[in-house]
């Protein structure tokens, strides 16, 4: 498993900076952040909005969450590009902390490497990151549903589960970068045959009554999960 804690970061920009922004979290943020112990698992454009980033980072642990992000928004990198950066966004704080539904339940190894520096190839692929909002933590009983009968009819709809998550209760121990809390979700990523998610929202209508948020989605040139 890639990740035990993953962030699923959203971020609302100014009209017309989102590639400005990819070009330079491409370039500078990957490796920067990696070599702090984090991974750094996905970026992407939203399809729906073109003025939005997607992207997901993970962490072994809690504790290695805290002294990762101490360590690369105190460094260097950061410090010398943050301006940058913080010039194209309007809100960063869209953010939920997760961890897999079931252990060992997260995003598996990519298969392929990371596009190297400068790639600028673009990948095909379609996902959707799906986030269904609870009016209580996910149960066992909500996670088996999920699992057993909402998966496999997604898979059969083109859009097979790739990962399923639910929140991380534990304390925001890097307050510096606000989460999403006091709200507890079930997210989880589809790869899209198509490029909408038009069967994808029939087969949740049909099993959940609980609102779900889907943002369709399409890797950045050196996103590792693609």
């Amino acid at each position: 498993m890639l990740s035990p804690i993953v962030e699923l970061r959203r971020y609302a920009l100014h009209p017309g900076r989102r590639d400005d922004l990819i070009a330079l979290f491409d370039r500078e943020f990957v490796e920067a952040q990696e070599a702090t112990g984090m991974t750094v698992i996905g970026q992407f454009r939203d399809l729906g909005d073109p003025d939005s980033f997607v992207w997901l980072r993970g962490f072994p642990d809690m504790a290695a969450r805290k002294a990762s992000l101490t360590a690369f928004y105190g460094g260097p990198v950061w410090a010398r590009h943050r301006d940058e950066a913080n010039g194209t966004m309007i809100d960063s704080s869209n953010v939920f902390l997760l961890r897999p539904a079931r252990p060992g339940g997260g995003f598996g190894t990519p298969a392929l490497p990371r596009p190297a520096p400068g790639s600028g190839a673009l990948s095909e692929g379609v996902m959707a990151a799906c986030v269904c909002h609870l009016d209580e933590p996910a149960d066992h009983a909500l996670i088996s549903r999920f699992e057993t009968e909402i998966a496999p009819a997604l898979a059969t709809a083109g859009a097979p589960v790739l990962a399923c998550f639910v929140t991380e209760a534990a304390e925001n121990t890097f307050p510096r970068l606000p989460v999403r809390s006091g709200e507890t979700v079930l997210v989880w990523f589809s790869r899209l045959v198509e490029a909408d998610a038009a069967a994808s929202r029939a087969v949740i209508a049909s099993h959940l009554t609980q609102p779900v948020d889907i943002a369709v989605l399409t890797p950045t040139a050196r996103s590792w999960l693609r």
